[in-house]
């Protein structure tokens, strides 16, 4: 019954995404027409354009029509290129997950190693240089980070800092797999490194309050009265429970990632799912903006989910709390 009750929320909250989406590109003044190729052509042609793509129908219809779209899996037709706006996305998507996945893997590293390390040595130098770090990257602008990134880390270490691909490797040929797969990865380093450093603050002060709170529990005092070591007293048995604040913290903050996400693509020039809506936003193709923002929705509600799931996973007790609540 839980994992239903998850599910149909998960659902309306999706729903009232959706509408919201649907509704929010269509007050702003203007039209898709106007911005995108109508503004030296005849009435009658900016009529013909708007019946070909429904925009002259009223808004109830129009929406009507829009969810009974992504009912059959279709999110429209781009206003700007007159294809799938699948095809518009598909390829920023691709781009874009690597660095997501590596950037909060960085950040994920990061956070615990430090939050660990910081609670483990509470009230030293080290525990303070390592609260100000993680405070400072918290705070920074994305943007700064990527600009301190490109002085030094790409100019330290000779890493490209623009796009995902080099274009020599057009110019000298068709490159094999191994070449392409090297180049790219050579170009995903700083922006990803970029993203983890702005997220990994804030992971790493939620390891350290939750670390914190976990060493003071009755069961780690029997394990010190034992005689076990404090590192061994963490990795058995303080690192797994601290772990679980961490797990929520990683699912509410998709959204913030993803945000950060589109400030580094323009940062680094990366063709992303970032670099895509601002193109859709340029030029008012609404259902390409529809389709960006409804993804990167189910991608959160989804991340939200996956994330219910590990918390019961480590912590079994919220698991009989449940049953027992029935």
């Amino acid at each position: 019954m839980a994992a239903l009750n998850r599910a149909w929320f998960a659902l309306v909250t999706v729903f009232v995404a959706a509408t919201i989406n649907f509704f929010l590109f269509r007050v702003m003044p203007g039209n898709a027409v106007s911005a995108l190729r109508c503004r030296s052509c005849t009435p009658q042609l900016r009529q013909a354009l708007l019946e070909r793509y429904g925009l002259d129908e009223p808004l109830p219809v129009q929406f009507v029509r829009y969810l009974a779209q992504l009912a059959r899996g279709d999110l429209g037709i781009s206003l700007a290129t007159g294809k799938p706006v699948w095809q518009a996305i598909i390829g920023p998507l691709v781009n874009t997950l690597p660095m997501l996945v590596a950037g909060t893997l960085i950040a994920l590293i990061l956070g615990v190693v430090s939050g660990v390390v910081s609670a483990w040595r509470r009230g030293t130098v080290l525990d303070s240089a390592s609260q100000w770090t993680g405070l400072a990257c918290y705070a920074m602008p994305t943007q700064w980070i990527g600009l301190l990134v490109v002085f030094y880390v790409a100019a330290a270490v000779g890493l490209p800092a623009v796009g995902i691909q080099s274009a020599t490797l057009d110019v000298l040929g068709e490159p094999s797999t191994w070449d392409l797969l090297v180049d790219r990865t050579q170009h995903l380093i700083l922006p990803a490194l970029t993203l983890g450093i702005g997220c990994y603050g804030q992971y790493a002060i939620v390891v350290r309050s939750a670390m914190l709170e976990t060493l003071g529990e009755d069961y780690i005092l029997t394990a010190r009265a034992k005689g076990l070591r404090d590192w061994t007293i963490v990795r058995r048995h303080a690192f797994g429970n601290a772990m679980l604040p961490l797990v929520t913290i990683v699912a509410l903050s998709a959204g913030s990632i993803v945000a950060g996400a589109i400030v580094v693509e323009d940062v680094f020039s990366y063709p992303g799912i970032g670099f895509a809506a601002v193109d859709a936003i340029n030029k008012r193709d609404y259902p390409v903006l529809q389709g960006i923002f409804l993804l990167l929705t189910v991608a959160v509600v989804v991340a939200n989910l996956v994330a219910d799931l590990i918390y019961v996973r480590l912590d079994p007790r919220i698991a009989h709390g449940r049953l027992a609540a029935r």
